[in-house]
This record gives C-alpha cells, sequence and structure tokens, in this order.
C-alpha cells in the first residue's frame, strides 16, 4: 500500500503564496497517479490538480489554471501543489490522493478513482 502525508497548509492574505508538499511512502514504482483535491467549507470535495509522475503529465481545473502548480521530486517521493495569487474562495481543507501510476489519471475527463489518502491540509485565504 501507499503512505500518504500532506504539509504545508496555513492562513494567509488574498494575493499570497502557499506551497503544499505530498509525501509518498511504500512504493518502488517510479510512477504514481497523485492529485490534489480540496473541500471548501460547506461543500462537496473537488479536484485541483494532477500529475502523472512517471511520465510528468499534469492537469488542472479551470479555476486554478496560471495560479497553481503541481510539480513532483523523484528523490524526495514528493509532489508539491504551489498556490500562488491566492484567493478567498481557494479556501478548503486540501488533500492528496496517489494511487499506482500511468497515464489514466491525466487522459480521462476527471482525475479517476484513488485509494490512498491523507489526512488533509487547511488553506485559509482572508481578503
Amino acid at each position: 500500500s501507499l503512505g500518504v502525508a500532506e504539509s504545508g497548509g496555513g492562513s494567509v492574505q488574498a494575493g499570497g503564496s502557499l506551497k503544499l508538499s505530498c509525501l509518498i511512502s511504500g512504493s518502488t514504482w517510479t510512477t504514481h497517479c497523485v492529485a490534489w483535491f480540496r473541500q471548501p467549507p460547506g461543500k462537496e470535495r473537488e479536484e485541483v490538480a494532477v500529475i502523472s509522475t512517471g511520465y510528468n503529465r499534469t492537469k488542472y481545473v479551470e479555476s486554478v489554471k496560471g495560479r497553481f502548480t503541481i510539480s513532483h521530486d523523484e528523490a524526495a517521493n514528493t509532489v508539491y501543489l504551489l498556490l500562488n495569487s491566492l484567493k478567498p474562495e481557494d479556501t478548503a481543507k486540501y488533500y492528496c490522493a496517489a494511487d499506482w501510476g500511468g497515464m489514466w489519471c491525466v487522459d480521462a475527463p476527471t482525475f479517476g478513482q484513488y485509494d490512498y489518502w491523507g489526512q488533509g491540509t487547511q488553506v485559509t485565504v482572508s481578503s
């Protein structure tokens, strides 16, 4: 099984930046699908960004394109989500999810289903 652990959340003012980290453990594979989701207060969980780490292919939802960047450090077994130009509507608990690799997560219309999830990290953006 895979271990998934997020870190890096916090509170910032609108226009600020944060960098979230997602440490993946328990695998010697080089390719995983790793996605970031978020759940705003009182709303359903939504997709944010996804990466196929072995192919370095990425996909973003429209609302974060040009502001958020997902990346992967293979040596650190970590996927990052850089959040720039934050808006109050970005306030949410951010979750990292991972599963065994391939292109399924970037080729499909949605980010797909994941078996391994972290506990989440809170991002709060004030106006």
